[in-house]
């Protein structure tokens, strides 16, 4: 079971206006929301009223006068009616918080869908779809709880003890200002017990992160810890990571641990009752207050200081919800790809690439000064270490990014000027990282041209020699993806090669499609990556250079700056940076294999396969 922060009780009350952006947010349903919380105030109001009817109802019936139904009878109705106003009035407070937070959810989705379509692809491949998964779905999970429940609740809690304290003054000041001690109490411990829960919780967060990282490697690792031999090595970390954070917790639940019992206690209606009996006796021995004036103060008295039990959930769903306003915010927030005011079409597919340079942070240049052109119909490849801006630059042609400085064109358009549906249809790319949706087959191949009919998928679908692998399943090409039914690596590649080829593009980025597939998956996403590539303008990165040595132009990056490009047998003439990492990869592979070079495809553009080349093949 997941640990929790110790309860300290509630912390201080939320302020009187929430932050800027929690009112921005609910900005459509701000008046639906306050006549909500109107309502729910007049329920908890008219919530008091049967008990002070019934402290009034006792104290007629102990006076000693003789019980009197016309005097009794209105206190009765009056009773009946508040109930029946706190019903009315509470059942519509709850309904209209829940229609307005209805409408604000399907509002602030349809924002964030029509703003997450807008977005840089760059923004949300770097920081995955778990972002927009926890704003889309966790954070507006966040709002319905704070708008529709917290906050009537808070009004609930807030507001009846102050009719309630009124209404004591009046009957004797003394036992009321009594039972506002254990209130102020409560407050004194609970802020004492806070002391220090900021630093505390970051330390919480920090311990449980650290856990979660912990058994994530573990569980990942094992494997490889295992086949060394070194089993009991695999989870030294986790239970590291679990004692640490025994050990801190622990030692925060001791320190609080008498202060948030004591104020616990205190505001607990039991001890409050306790305490009001007592003193009630005491004053009505002693002639300072009739039994009948001592009712409503065990009715009510032990409401006042109820509250403090049950703000301190409330507080922490209002800080949960102003953190997912923030969270929402920041994904509303973020600059959208900027559209072209007067939209042009390219003529041809000739790309083209004119000083252009490009920084993530505004700070730092990850390309600098780069000149390219891709003809049409040609394969270039872009090789270079780690970090030499290889992925930065082939994001900049489907506009994952746009170039900080200089421009990209397609067809002698500025890509910046060419609308997205049309940059889309002639700009496409295979990554190695493919995403299936919860669709069918069909559904999924279709993704790039909707109207398509099951012949043209079928047809796309054997290019990319992924057809017999769709026909093995339970419904063929109506099958379902993502529930029952998963594809592996390589056949998940396949099917975006089938999906791409559907599409047409005539411009393609693959980036090293084959990279983990194993050798049977890579030999067919060859073959479809060769009918893919036929007669489009390929930009493709490689990692092994072997897989594009007859590409019509290789580009070696370092740096961020274009340092070579050419042929693969003129680079290698050159003794530069190139012929140094095929020398490198070359006896790597040798050495992989005790001085076996290790099997392989045959490469796109290798003289058994010449024609294919031509045609723009390449892994």
């Amino acid at each position: 079971m997941k640990s929790q922060p110790p309860d300290a009780g509630p912390a201080p009350a939320a302020p009187d206006s929430p932050p800027r952006p929690l009112r921005t947010l609910a900005a459509p349903v701000r008046g639906r929301l306050a006549l909500a919380v109107a309502l729910q105030a007049a329920a908890a109001l008219a919530g008091v009223v049967p008990f002070i009817a019934v402290s009034r109802i006792a104290e007629r019936l102990t006076t000693g006068a003789p019980a009197d139904g016309d005097a009794l009878w209105p206190l009765v109705t009056l009773a009946c009616a508040a109930g029946l106003v706190t019903l009315v009035c509470g059942t519509a407070a709850g309904a209209l918080a829940h229609l307005a937070d209805n409408d604000l959810q399907l509002t602030l989705r349809r924002r964030l869908a029509r703003h997450i379509g807008r977005l840089p692809l760059g923004r949300l491949t770097e920081r995955g779809t778990g972002e927009v998964k926890q704003a889309v779905q966790d954070d507006v999970s966040a709002l319905h709880t704070l708008f529709a429940h917290t906050l009537l609740d808070v009004v609930s809690v807030l507001t009846a003890p102050v009719l309630i304290l009124v209404y004591l003054f009046t009957v004797d000041w003394r036992p009321a200002l009594v039972s506002v001690v254990p209130l102020s109490l409560g407050v004194f411990l609970f802020s004492r017990a806070m002391a220090g829960a900021a630093a505390q919780m970051a330390e919480f967060g920090a311990a449980v992160g650290r856990i979660s990282a912990a058994a994530v490697e573990f569980a990942s690792g094992i494997a490889v810890f295992k086949s060394f031999g070194r089993g009991g090595k695999a989870h030294e970390r986790f239970v590291r990571a679990t004692e640490g954070f025994a050990d801190f917790f622990s030692a925060w639940v001791r320190s609080t641990l008498v202060t948030s019992t004591a104020a616990i206690l205190v505001v607990a209606p039991a001890v409050v009752l306790l305490l009001l009996t007592g003193l009630g006796a005491v004053f009505v021995t002693q002639g300072l207050m009739t039994g009948a004036e001592l009712v409503p103060f065990l009715l009510l008295g032990p409401a006042v200081a109820a509250p403090m039990g049950v703000v301190g959930p409330r507080i922490q769903q209002i800080r949960a919800g102003q953190a997912a306003a923030v969270r929402v915010t920041d994904l509303l927030d973020a600059p959208t790809l900027p559209e072209p005011t007067t939209a042009v079409l390219p003529e041809g597919h000739h790309v083209s690439l004119r000083g252009v340079s490009f920084s993530y942070d505004g700070n730092t240049d990850v390309l600098s000064g780069v000149d390219l052109d891709l003809a049409p119909g040609t394969v270039t490849a872009l090789v270079g270490p780690s970090g030499s801006g290889k992925s930065t630059l082939a994001s900049l042609l489907p506009r994952f990014h746009d170039a900080t400085a200089g421009t990209v064109t397609l067809g002698g358009a500025d890509l910046r000027d060419i609308p997205a549906t049309e940059l889309y249809r002639r700009v496409g790319f295979v990554l190695q990282d493919v995403r299936l949706l919860r669709a069918s087959v069909a559904d999924n191949i279709r993704l790039g041209r909707p109207d398509a009919t099951d012949e043209e998928v079928e047809r796309c679908a054997r290019a990319a020699r992924i057809h017999d692998r769709v026909m093995a399943l339970p419904d063929g090409y109506a099958t379902e993806l993502g529930t029952a039914v998963t594809f592996s690596g390589g056949e998940a590649q396949r099917l975006s090669i089938a999906r791409a080829l559907l599409a047409d593009a005539p411009v393609l980025v693959l980036d090293e499609a084959t990279a983990y597939a194993d050798p049977h998956s890579e030999a067919l996403i060859q073959e479809g990556l060769s009918a893919l590539a036929a007669g489009r303008t390929l930009l493709v990165i490689a990692h092994r250079l072997a897989t594009i040595r007859s590409a019509d132009r290789i580009v070696v990056l370092e740096d961020g700056r274009v340092t070579e490009q050419g042929r693969h047998d003129d680079l290698l003439a050159a003794g530069g940076r190139y012929a140094a990492l095929w020398k490198a990869q070359r006896t790597a592979g040798a050495d992989e294999n005790d001085g076996v070079p290790r099997p392989r495809s045959v490469p796109p553009g290798d003289a058994r396969r010449a024609d294919d080349i031509r045609e723009g093949s390449a892994r």
